[in-house]
């Protein structure tokens, strides 16, 4: 074996956001030895643009909340096809992980009475995110970053993994990861005997994306080359409000929590156009006159709840279908107005950050004006199979936590589960990993040959023969990608992105870097071509296979749910570098939890 750098731990976190931070704590306090590795700086994780609030029944705001009305609601959202046991867990510990939050230094916005306070999101029955203004990713980042310093836990920072590691053996165990630093270009080589994929989201896949750079879908990518079952891989989460212009900030998200403190969706025509588009499984319980909705802000009792908190499928579908009809604003997207509604200090204290984004980005004063917004490719609903109770994915030693674990949301999630899925899962990966890695002797065997192969690899781009530009190349996927397997989808279309995928393929063998492996962006991105390749592929593949409309995911030639799709999960593994699907059945749900939904 060269002579890497070599580093050895009980458990290696690759990905350093909430789910990261989360498994890596409790892996140390469990007293495995920890590592976590992040592809960034600490601290610049996607969790901090989740600026809404992390849902939680704490009953603060309504009594009347709790965790069987957080379940029901998060399966609602993702039309039951959750895995019910996730979204079980998640709604009875997303509780306890906000006030675990609060013990380790987190502070919220308060009730009258100094509680936590809590805001409305779409799809949530209740009051039911607590937040800190329109900054609570940041503020639990801040948070859990400085418990884990305390927990003595090691932390590469400016490191990418770019292949996990195999022990060779006929269990095909992970035993590790090969790297490399970004700024020297140095391999370094993690051996463990547990690894945690915490790596987040794939939406730079995509033109139009919410994501900050990190977002190429690396840990889809890494468990799909080690083997693992990907699931749900069709559905990616348009976010109804991104910004739309000017053009270069285009897809940056504007939180949810706007339209949770009283902003309105308007076409150009000033209409509050959401009336429209309520879907029979929602009717019952959404406000169809705008004096009902309104009063819904003071009466969650006696009033309905107002159509702009529908869950964010349908409400990205509705401002489409308004785009499409001739309706939308200047610049392509819908109006949000929260400056008609609520007065200027009230805006300023409960959205900061909404503020100074417009103010310095956009030129517009949303205390003042109306904002101008659209769907954004902002999450990814599929990802690795896991566990419920541990978070351990289909092959052994490998675990998985946040958005890169698929399960937890089925076809659509509810704003506000991201930041509890993070910290209830994250938890329950690190337990599941320092659990495995107590009942192993010593560090698994590392294949050689798999190492030989992940360096091969990196080095790839400095040799190849063709003239490819990775830059060129990313972006016309990126084009493709939304294009082609968008907000809405069409069999044509998707043939011809899978032919088209094929073509990229052969292009990114051809991509060839100048210079040294030192300070090399193009050398990185040439590196994530890879990842967002394969979760490409495993997206468009789910979605051509998927005859359906449901959530997510919106095939215009097969514009409702079908009951048959309605029952199974896609469920997608590679093998020898070739990727297959199959369906299989939703897991049962108890008769007990299957009567909160009688109603439906």
């Amino acid at each position: 074996m060269p002579d890497y750098e070599t580093h050895e731990y009980d458990v290696l976190v690759i990905g350093a956001g909430g789910a990261g931070l989360r498994a890596a704590i409790e892996a140390s306090a469990e007293g495995a030895r920890t590592a976590l590795v992040c592809k960034s700086l600490l601290g610049k994780a996607h969790t901090v643009m989740a600026e809404g609030g992390i849902a939680a029944a704490l009953g603060n705001v309504y009594e009347q909340d709790n965790w069987q009305v957080h379940f029901r609601d998060t399966m609602r959202g993702g039309k039951m096809l959750n895995h019910w046991r996730m979204a079980q867990i998640h709604a009875q510990e997303a509780p306890d992980r906000v006030r675990e939050l609060e013990r380790w230094g987190a502070l919220f916005d308060r009730t009258a009475d100094g509680r936590i306070l809590q805001r409305d999101f779409g799809g949530h029955r209740f009051a039911r995110l607590a937040h800190v203004g329109d900054r609570t990713g940041l503020e639990m980042i801040r948070t859990l970053q400085q418990h884990a310093v305390h927990r003595g836990i090691d932390v590469f920072m400016e490191c990418t993994v770019t292949r996990l590691l195999k022990d060779g053996g006929e269990s095909g165990a992970v035993s590790g990861a090969f790297a490399y630093w970004r700024e020297s270009g140095r391999f370094v080589v993690f051996r463990a005997k547990a690894v945690v994929l915490a790596t987040g989201g794939l939406c730079k896949v995509y033109s139009i994306n919410s994501n900050s750079w990190e977002g190429t879908g690396d840990g889809h990518a890494l468990a799909t080359w080690a083997g693992a079952d990907m699931i749900d891989m069709e559905f990616v989460q348009f976010h109804p409000t991104g910004m739309v212009w000017p053009l270069s900030v285009r897809g940056i998200l504007v939180t949810e929590g706007v339209r949770g403190d009283g902003g309105t969706l308007k076409n150009a025509g000033g209409e509050r156009f959401m009336f429209r588009y309520i879907p029979p499984m929602f009717a019952a319980e959404t406000a169809d006159t705008e004096a009902e909705a309104d009063r819904w802000y003071n009466d969650r009792i006696n009033a309905r709840r107002t159509p702009d908190l529908l869950p964010r499928d349908e409400v990205a579908r509705a401002i489409n279908a308004e785009v499409k009809a001739g309706r939308g604003s200047p610049h392509g997207g819908v109006f949000l107005d929260i400056a008609s509604r609520r007065d200027a200090a009230y805006i300023q204290r409960r959205l900061p950050s909404m503020y100074h984004q417009f103010r310095e980005l956009a030129d517009v004063d949303i205390t003042q004006v109306a904002m101008e917004v659209g769907p954004t490719a902002h999450y990814a609903m599929g990802g690795v199979r896991v566990d419920p109770e541990t978070g351990a994915a289909t092959v052994p030693g490998l675990f998985a936590a946040g958005e890169v674990a698929g399960g937890m949301h089925g076809s659509n999630r509810l704003g506000g589960n991201s930041l509890s899925d993070l910290v209830v899962f994250g938890r329950r990966a690190g337990f599941g990993a320092a659990e495995h890695a107590r009942g192993l002797g010593g560090l698994p065997h590392v294949d050689g040959e798999s190492l030989e192969l992940a360096a091969t690899e990196a080095l790839a781009p400095f040799e190849a023969g063709g003239n490819e530009n990775p830059y060129t190349i990313h972006r016309e996927l990126q084009e493709a990608m939304q294009a082609l397997v968008g907000i809405i989808r069409t069999e044509g279309e998707l043939a011809q992105a899978r032919e088209q995928l094929g073509t990229f393929r052969e292009r990114v063998q051809r991509v060839r870097v100048e210079g040294t492996r030192q300070y090399n962006p193009g050398w990185h991105l040439a590196l994530d071509l890879r990842a967002l390749l394969t979760v490409a592929e495993l997206i468009t593949q789910g979605a051509q296979a998927r005859k359906e409309s449901r959530g997510g995911h919106t095939r215009d030639d097969f514009p409702g749910p079908d009951a048959h799709f309605g029952t199974v999960n896609l469920v997608q593994r590679q093998r020898d570098g070739v990727l297959a699907l199959r369906e299989e059945p939703l897991p049962q749900m108890s008769d007990e939890l299957r009567r909160l939904f009688e109603e439906d």
